[in-house]
């Protein structure tokens, strides 16, 4: 099911990316110098789709990375929680309790069933 969803979003996105490279293959050349436009110090000469793309991925990477960075509290609260249950856990197993005072995992007896009106 998964692969099949899976097709049905990347296929026709490839289908796209492929007719737009097709529409945008003229050559042009970005200027990184804003002094000398004539004969820039640095320029790239690519086609217009190759630019594009690259651009779309460098916003994808930089958007991933502000959204992984701005998550860190939700992690470290996690990393945190999970180490208390495990101090817990451990604390818990290496008690001795004597054999009438130990804890039930699991109650003796189901609960009574809730009624409505309560039952008196």
């Amino acid at each position: 099911m998964r692969k099949l969803v899976t097709a049905f979003i990347l296929v026709p996105l490839l289908i796209i990316f492929i007719a737009f490279a097709v529409a945008n293959r003229e050559i042009v050349t970005i200027a990184f110098d804003p002094f000398d436009s004539e004969h820039p110090a640095f320029a790239l000469t690519a086609p217009l789709f190759i630019l594009i793309v690259i651009l779309f991925g460098a916003g994808m990477i930089f958007g991933g990375l502000l959204t992984w960075m701005n998550q860190r509290k939700w992690r470290r609260r996690a990393r945190l929680a999970e180490a208390e249950a495990r101090a817990l856990k451990t604390e818990l197993a290496g008690r001795h309790w004597p054999s009438e005072d130990r804890p039930a995992l699991l109650p003796a007896q189901p609960p009574a069933p809730l009624t409505f009106p309560p039952a008196a």
